[in-house]
């Protein structure tokens, strides 16, 4: 779980560079994927399941709070 945590945060900070471009609810989207798979490994003890269903419902989250913000824009 240690190396999975380690490898997530590592591509997390690799790939915001590439984030410049990208709108609130695109990087909504990415943050929330990502914070949601960490804490989806974490809650059920690094399972492959629990990873990606974290994954999904962060980014769902991550995009809609995004996209608010983009909407008050």
């Amino acid at each position: 779980m240690r190396t999975l945590k380690a490898t997530l945060a590592m591509a997390f900070l690799l790939a915001l560079p590439a984030c410049s471009g990208m709108t609130s609810a695109e990087k909504g989207t990415v943050a929330g994927a990502a914070v949601g798979g960490v804490a989806g490994s974490a809650l059920t003890g690094g399972s492959a399941l629990g990873t990606i269903g974290g994954a999904v419902g962060g980014g769902i989250i991550g995009h809609e709070v995004g996209e608010s913000r983009d909407r008050r824009r």
